[in-house]
């Protein structure tokens, strides 16, 4: 196969590349231009998109023997990845820029033009499975359940499955990509894994936030809706969130208060018990499917809807657009904005993105 490796400048990409390469692939290296944000051109910043990231991909690719490109996508990122981000903050959503970011980049606007340069596929280093089936390839978690990130590519869909490689899926464990790279004289063998969110690269989102949607100041309200704070701004605030409250009246029992919701349009943070934080149902109409949709309109299931959450069993129903799901035991701290993957086994089914959530305590 023709195969476009997306290299990021990490040991993953790297080793990904590596091996389609050893698997007799014919292999063309690309590293994505994702963002002119100042702070990713410095060394030391926090994300995966610098400066030294697309560096450390050319000698990658360099070492591999492989043709190495860099493609600048910056444009549709900062359309479809950030301001989708602020967007969402903007309406009390809580937003995963990095699914959005496999869903509009990574596995849409790249795989569309490697297929239209008569590539077969996309190869990344992602940790995930695919499993060929007669229906058509299916999404399953990686080998190593803690490196798994079959979640973020819960947005992908069968025609996209049908043109991705994924080489790490069955590696045990991330120390055994380490050693590999350092056996094929990858300089990246130790390098650190990336985290935060890549455009905001000194890691203080509050701040990024503040100066791209204003600051705002309003009422920290209690479930009964009396005054017990004031806030410089909601889209500072996320549902779980228990830190910099700075609440001037405090609970009768004493005991900590969370926030429960963000209301944008009356800039008002509504916090409370963290028993309250227990979500008994939740909903969507963003939604899409891994591969072969359910063949039945209500049906049983594993959700998880943080990367590193849990997957809790559950039950969920189809029907007229929107997906609803109703967990065997409360999820805790769910917002809007955030993305609920559905896994059957180990096998990703689809996801949605969470527009209601409904308490399991009443007011």
């Amino acid at each position: 196969m023709r195969i476009l490796a997306a290299m990021s400048g990490g040991v993953d990409s790297a080793v990904a590349a590596a091996r389609a390469v050893e698997a007799g692939h014919e292999v063309v290296g690309v590293h994505l231009a994702l963002s002119r944000a100042g702070g990713t051109l410095r060394t030391g910043s926090r994300g995966c998109c610098t400066i030294e990231d697309a560096m450390d991909a050319r000698r990658a690719a360099d070492r591999l023997g492989i043709p190495f490109y860099v493609w600048d996508f910056s444009e549709r990122f900062r359309d479809d990845v950030i301001e989708d981000f602020v967007s969402e903050y903007r309406a009390g959503r809580t937003p995963n820029p990095c699914m959005r970011c496999n869903e509009k980049i990574k596995f849409a606007a790249l795989l569309e033009r490697a297929l239209e340069l008569g590539f077969d596929a996309v190869c990344t280093g992602h940790y995930a499975t695919l499993v060929e089936t007669p229906d058509g390839p299916e999404l399953h978690r990686a080998s190593d359940q803690a490196k798994d990130q079959s979640y973020v590519l819960g947005v992908l869909t069968a025609e996209q499955l049908a043109h991705t490689y994924f080489p790490l899926g069955s590696t045990p464990s991330k120390a055994l990509v380490r050693a590999e790279a350092a056996e094929r004289g990858l300089t990246v063998a130790q390098k650190p894994d990336s985290h935060d969110i890549c455009f905001i690269p000194d890691g203080d989102t509050r701040g990024w936030l503040a100066e791209r949607v204003g600051v705002a100041e309003g009422d920290i309200v209690d479930r009964s809706g009396s005054v017990v704070g004031q806030h410089e701004g909601a889209h500072g605030y996320t549902v779980g969130q228990r830190r910099g409250l700075s609440l001037g009246v405090p609970a009768p029992d004493g005991k900590p208060r969370f926030v429960l919701e963000v209301r944008p349009v009356s800039n008002t943070v509504v916090v409370g018990p963290r028993e309250a934080l227990a979500t008994a149902e939740i909903s969507g109409h963003r939604h899409s499917w891994a591969g072969r949709a359910p063949q039945e309109s209500a049906f049983a299931c594993d959700v998880q809807i943080r990367a590193h959450a849990d997957p809790v069993p559950a039950w969920a129903t189809w029907q007229d657009g929107a997906l609803t799901v109703r967990p065997e035991v409360p999820f805790e701290g769910v917002a809007p904005g955030q993305t609920a993957v559905l896994y059957v086994g180990t096998r990703v089914l689809g996801q949605f993105t969470i527009d209601r959530t409904v308490s399991a305590v009443p007011v």
